[in-house]
């Protein structure tokens, strides 16, 4: 620099410019400003000194003794953000600390009222101008965020933000300044570019102007970031085939939204069908790709058998799972571990994974008439599911068909009765041939007393009773095979897809599937080995098995047309008995209750759930935007309708139902049947309406 230095001054001249040394510039003890400046902000001026220069002098006078005498320092009177930023450029060395700075000398001015005068007397600009100054650069010099952030000490990412404003409807923008909008209702404009979009929205509004409003209308038709179907296919993949993404850059987490939904289900559906197509070369008849499971396929299914490993495969998976337990002792999780164990482990996992699906198979007869679904999750990952077979199909792939019941065979023809007598004819003779099988209506007999010594003995034996009833539920659950068990339990489970749209594709419905299929891939493949594998169960796995075909045949819907206020009250005490808590999977939404409630229901919910003030708040809301206010307001509130509530558990152990009425107690018919009294040899009673 061309100038010369000042370093002191015995007489300084009032109002000239000098250049002083920055390290003899010191703060003034009467500037005005006590709290300091942030370090945006001096980053910020920083930026702007080391493009552009010092765009405004520092203002300063002489520090002087006691006795008058100079100090050869200057005290900065008006500036000292600029000083900082300074001193901030030296220890960066962009500059040397005996870097000369240009500054104005005043000793006239009370330095005090200098320093207030500065901080007091001016006005920031409209942020709208500066979002427009903004675009104007980007625009007319071809800057991107980094160059503008760069120069105006700023993060590329606020650089984004303010370029998307300034990209706002001028007529919005005018709005803007004329205070008719908020920052946060113009940055709901601002998700997206289209400004006929944005003036059609806002000439729409009503007086709710809330901005989640805003950005909901603004986004109508749009698939988010977070849809099942956007996190399968990916952004890349659909930016690559001439998707267009609407970014949010005022949400926490960058959320943006798919333009193009008819794209989007198609790259998922193609997707779906390589997955499909890989999976078919396992050697199955067919694969089908769908995004939502085929409730009303109407085909049967079959599961995989267990196969027993080879010795080479057992020495493996011990060494394997030994292996891995060494190298997770000490940590809970992966993110704790140095990255090359992590990823040492993860290999031995996929290796025992790998090893432990040759555990089980499927019978060659079903992969060769059978065929799979891949199906997109909940979670946006694709679902495969094999061992379905069609109708026409089942003869082939059944590895082992159902023996013919005994007795069904029929006779040839001059063997069979001329009449319906012929049982009493076959008992009346006394010339049977040896070895002849005995009358129907002898084994019918006789069957009966056995049917009643069974009764009696297993009402004597709980053990083997719960493994008869259990027999006899997984039979009829997993096997479809009604006559399979000899105790006539008849279990149902009630579709509740139609019910409830989109039940079926939750995640706890998921969670019920895992469970079935689970136990589906461990029992037999033919039902005559059930027994066997029922009884080989120690009392725990039978317990949860038991459990598993019990809650399958759970029903507790209320339907106008069925009546039922005896078993929803026992529904009700087994919910409380499991201190079942709906909320854990169920949220209150516009598509799940709000929206489908009169107005005074989703005020009745804000109230209970939030508060009487929030209620207030929207109670003159129009029902469309009051139900998507009162979703926000009971999101995580953990709020439910009655219908869904549980009552808190009175007592560990539930005491027996009590009659209320001796003489109201139904007492068993009395007959002179035998059989019938046989029957009902243990009586039951039925407990009188409460």
């Amino acid at each position: 620099m061309n100038a010369v230095t000042q370093t002191a001054a015995a007489e300084p001249v009032s109002g000239v410019e000098i250049f002083v040394p920055l390290n003899k510039l010191r703060k003034s003890p009467k500037n005005a400003r006590k709290v300091p400046h942030s370090e945006a902000v001096i980053e910020a001026l920083a930026a702007s000194i080391q493009h552009k220069g010092m765009i405004q002098n520092l203002v300063i006078e002489p520090e002087v003794k006691e006795d008058g005498t100079p100090t050869g320092f200057y005290l900065v009177t008006a500036g000292e953000g600029r000083r900082l930023a300074q001193l901030l450029r030296a220890k960066r060395k962009q500059i040397k600390k005996t870097q000369a700075i240009r500054c104005y000398l005043d000793t006239e001015n009370d330095p005090a009222e200098i320093s207030l005068d500065e901080n007091v007397t001016r006005e920031a600009m409209h942020p709208a101008d500066q979002f427009e100054r903004f675009r104007e650069l980007s625009d007319n010099k071809g800057w991107g965020a980094e160059e503008i952030g760069a120069r105006f000490g700023v993060s590329a990412g606020v650089v984004k933000q303010r370029l998307r404003l300034g990209a706002v409807s001028p007529k919005l923008l005018d709005v803007y300044r004329e205070n008719g909008l908020t920052l946060d209702q113009l940055m709901a404009f601002a998700i997206a570019e289209d400004h006929a979009r944005q003036e059609q929205v806002f000439e729409n509004l009503h007086y709710n102007r809330e901005p989640w409003i805003i950005r909901r209308d603004m986004t109508a038709g749009n698939v988010p970031a977070s849809d099942r179907r956007a996190v399968f296919v990916g952004t890349d993949a659909y930016v690559e085939a001439g998707g267009t993404i609407i970014r949010d850059l005022f949400s926490e987490d960058g959320g943006g939204f798919f333009e193009d939904v008819g794209l989007l289900d198609m790259l998922a559906i193609e997707r779906l069908r390589e997955i499909a197509g890989t999976v078919q070369e396992e050697g199955w008849k067919w694969a089908e790709a769908h995004i939502d499971y085929p409730h009303a396929h109407g085909m049967g299914r079959f599961y995989p058998e267990p196969v027993a490993l080879s010795d080479e495969d057992e020495a493996r998976l011990e060494v394997l799972s030994a292996e891995h337990d060494a190298l997770a002792e000490g940590y809970s999780s992966y993110d704790e571990m140095p990255e090359d164990l992590a990823e040492k482990l993860q290999a031995t996992s996929d290796e025992i994974d790998t090893i432990s699906a040759k555990r089980s198979a499927y019978d060659p007869k079903v992969i060769a008439n059978g065929g799979v679904f891949v199906i997109l999750n909940h979670d946006g990952a694709a679902r495969i599911e094999r061992g379905f077979v069609r109708p026409e199909d089942e003869a082939l792939a059944d590895p082992q068909p159902e023996p013919e019941a005994e007795g069904d065979a029929i006779a040839p023809e001059d063997e069979q009765p001329e009449d319906g007598n012929d049982d009493v004819q076959e008992i009346e003779e006394e010339d049977e041939e040896p070895g002849k099988p005995i009358s129907d209506s002898l084994t019918r007999d006789l069957s009966a007393h056995r049917t009643l010594a069974l009764r009696v003995a297993l009402g004597e034996r709980p053990d083997l009773a719960l493994i008869a009833l259990t027999h006899t539920l997984t039979a009829q659950l997993f096997y479809s095979y009604t006559e399979a068990g000899c105790l006539e339990v008849r279990p149902t489970v009630t579709p509740l897809g139609s019910h409830a749209d989109g039940i079926e594709d939750t995640p706890l419905a998921a969670r019920a599937s895992e469970a079935r299929e689970a136990w589906a891939e461990r029992l037999p493949r033919d039902v005559a080995d059930l027994w066997t594998f029922i009884v080989g169960l120690d009392d725990e796995k039978r317990e949860a098995l038991l459990a598993h075909c019990a809650s399958r045949t759970v029903n507790a819907l209320r339907l106008p047309w069925d009546r039922k206020p005896r078993s929803l009250q026992t529904a009700d005490r087994l919910a409380t008995a499991l201190a079942l808590d709906v909320a854990k999977d169920w949220t209150p939404t516009v598509d799940t209750y709000l929206g489908r409630v009169t107005k005074a229901n989703i005020l009745e919910a804000v109230t209970e759930g939030v508060s009487e003030d929030a209620a207030r708040r929207i109670a003159d809301m129009k029902k469309p935007d009051m139900a998507q206010a009162a979703e926000q307001l009971l999101a995580g509130t953990g709020w439910l309708p009655a219908c869904l509530r549980t009552e808190a558990v009175e007592a560990e152990n539930p005491s027996p139902v009590e009659v209320e009425d001796e003489e109201a107690v139904e007492q068993p018919p009395v007959t002179d049947a035998p059989d019938a009294e046989a029957e009902d040899a243990e009586v039951s009673y039925a407990v009188a309406a409460e």
